[in-house]
């Protein structure tokens, strides 16, 4: 399904049925849009499964989701609460992804939404939905203020932001989904992509506010910052928002501890010194600019392996965060204090 994990369809959703699935999370990885990784962090995916499970049920108490349940060693469908041994497979509803047309239009690439209607039930609303609490270093805010892609002022700021301030207020971002790279766009261009109404995307909005409340306070329990996050969002069998995919964990958020990054943005870092990062950061202009889909087909190079230490010290994070985050030891691994310690010495 993805280059971080798999989904196996048990019923399939039709247009006004949902159907049932699993998401198989692996140890897989992913940075800047390139999918599978030549490496493997252990026991990420049941960290992550553990970590969204935790939060999926939190979110439960006020919003719809897609969450079932989790997968225990007997093959049953059951809560966190009732699982004894750690799982990577979570039980969702499932409902339809429809993909926008790629259309090429004088060399440059354009995306026809228009199966989108505010009539269409049952189907993955094709955006990332992002909330920023806070400005770290390495948020992408900052590239494209100097690349002039947008303006504090469209960013709901009063000032040109540092790296590592908080926000007063949260800012509310979106970007594609269902593209060849993500791209960030207005909530206007949102909402004639997604095809909803001004109603739906202020409930949109609301949901995503309450995410991110849950999610700070969870986080907050592990001492834990909460930068940003990004959730996605659906419309059930009655045209009702519920949250999917996953949501709370060290992929889809950038927690910070002590100012240091408890998050994928570790190994962005690695690879940012890269040449390989060089060549992708090309590759993407070159495709734009030439029309070309596949951008990845332009990638003079290919990554390499993260360095042993820190892929070690990636994978404690991740049993750390979960352990942590859910207040349930269902890991074997250092606190997340520790871990922070010994990335301290190896950065």
């Amino acid at each position: 399904m993805s280059s971080v994990k798999d989904l196996e369809v048990f019923r399939k959703p039709t247009s006004d049925r949902m159907g049932i699935g699993r998401f198989r999370f692996s140890d897989r990885y992913s940075v800047f849009d390139w999918g599978e990784m030549p490496d493997l962090i252990s026991r990420k995916g049941e960290a992550l499964c553990i970590m969204g499970a935790y939060c999926f049920e939190r979110l439960e108490e006020d919003l719809r989701t897609h969450y079932r349940g989790l997968i225990d060693n007997h093959g049953k469908t059951v809560r966190l609460d009732d699982l004894k041994h750690p799982s990577n497979t979570m039980e969702i509803s499932l409902v339809n992804v429809y993909r926008p047309k790629v259309v090429n239009e004088g060399g440059r690439l354009r995306y026809d939404y228009t199966v989108y209607t505010p009539e269409l039930l049952n189907c993955l609303i094709p955006l990332e939905i992002i909330y920023r609490n806070g400005l770290p270093e390495g948020s992408s805010v900052f590239r494209r203020l100097e690349q002039g892609l947008t303006t504090f002022k469209q960013l709901g700021l009063n000032h040109y932001p540092k790296p590592g301030e908080t926000l007063q207020k949260p800012i509310f971002d979106v970007s594609t989904k269902l593209e060849e790279k993500d791209r960030y766009v207005t909530w206007t261009e949102a909402m004639e992509i997604a095809g909803t109404t001004h109603g739906e995307l202020s409930e949109i909005k609301r949901v995503l506010s309450s995410v991110d409340a849950a999610i700070t306070q969870i986080a907050s329990r592990a001492g834990l910052k909460n930068e940003d996050g990004k959730i996605e969002l659906a419309f059930d069998d009655e045209r009702q928002l519920m949250v999917v995919d996953v949501v709370g964990t060290l992929d889809e958020c950038r927690f910070t501890y002590d100012g240091l990054h408890v998050s994928k943005e570790i190994a962005r870092q690695f690879y940012r010194k890269t040449e390989w990062f060089k060549d992708v950061e090309e590759a993407k202009k070159k495709a734009e600019a030439e029309g070309v889909q596949d951008w990845k087909k332009l990638c003079r190079s290919s990554p390499s392996k993260l360095d042993p230490e820190l892929n070690t010290i990636i994978s404690e994070m991740y049993l750390a965060a979960s352990n942590e985050l859910t207040q349930k030891k269902m890991f074997d691994a250092p606190t997340l204090s520790e871990v922070i310690k010994k990335y301290k010495a190896y950065a």
